[in-house]
């Protein structure tokens, strides 16, 4: 099928409003349902069945609730082509959802044949990046909405890099008119773990193809910072949000949990955080 992804390249379409959200997980689906002043959830795809929708996601619908799926598992950054069958249940869970777009992850997460079990940097060179413009378009044309691609946490960079991170994006927005979820919790760890300033590298990404940004906790042990999505969002990541805000209003922001939850009073809590940054900053 053709998708109307595939007719934004080489420009990029204006972004859907999303608004503040959070992301569901079956583990709080009632907490999230009773979430004050939610505008949004997102799903992990590969945790759903498109024919067979929780009851909690089905509510939400009904309730005027916009719900995306964000698939871990397409492995977009990889050598091989994207998997047919990993392609149609995105698609399909899109489809269920009525979802405005699915999203992803800038990653490798298998090889020969063997899964990495985690989201891996690409080397950030010419010949990676033309590999990966192909896949991009593959999955564009076979999803039935947009696609956006998430930068990811890292905990090694390659010795070979032509590219940083933002230029890299950059590049790939320009040649197949994906779109971006930038993870401001992920440029922080980026910047405990490799050095990377997250201010120069959100100057060099085309945050005209923003189309939402990720929120997460995290946790510092021996000097590496660790992207758990189980504690609390820190101020230095909060403060990496203000510094996009700076430069762009961002369509959507969503908070990620993925463990220890906690009360619904504390992810209220860091919503509201959240929203008083969206509301303190004036892009530029």
């Amino acid at each position: 099928m053709t998708s109307p992804a595939s007719t934004t390249r080489p420009g990029v379409k204006a972004a859907l409003e999303l608004g503040v959200g959070l992301g569901w997980r079956s583990e709080i689906d009632t907490v999230v349902e009773r979430q004050p002043g939610l505008d949004w959830v997102e799903v992990v795809a590969e945790n759903i069945c498109a024919d067979h929708l929780p009851t909690s996601l089905t509510v939400l619908r009904e309730r005027g609730v916009t719900v995306v799926p964000h698939g871990v598992g397409l492995g977009l950054g990889g050598a091989g082509l994207p998997d047919p069958e990993r392609l149609g249940k995105l698609a399909a869970a899109a489809l269920a959802l009525d979802s405005p777009l699915v999203t992803e992850h800038l990653a490798f997460v298998r090889a020969g044949g063997l899964e990495a079990g985690h989201l891996l940097p690409v080397p950030r060179t010419r010949d990676s990046l033309r590999v990966i413009a192909e896949n991009v378009r593959i999955a564009q044309d076979q999803l039935p909405v947009p696609l956006a691609l998430e930068n990811i946490a890292a905990q090694l960079a390659w010795p070979d890099d032509e590219f940083t991170e933002g230029e890299f994006l950059a590049e790939l927005v320009a040649r197949t008119g994906v779109r971006l979820l930038i993870d401001v919790a992920n440029l922080h760890t980026n910047r405990v773990n490799l050095g990377i300033d997250p201010a120069a590298e959100l100057d060099r990404l085309p945050l005209e193809a923003l189309a939402y940004v990720h929120v997460a906790g995290g946790t510092l042990v021996d000097g590496v910072w660790h992207d758990t999505h189980a504690h609390p969002v820190t101020e230095p990541v909060l403060e990496v949000l203000a510094e996009l805000c700076a430069r762009v209003a961002p369509p959507g922001v969503l908070l990620e949990r993925d463990a220890d939850f906690p009360p619904p009073s504390e992810l209220a809590g860091e919503l509201d955080a959240i929203r008083r940054v969206l509301e303190g900053s004036t892009p530029r």
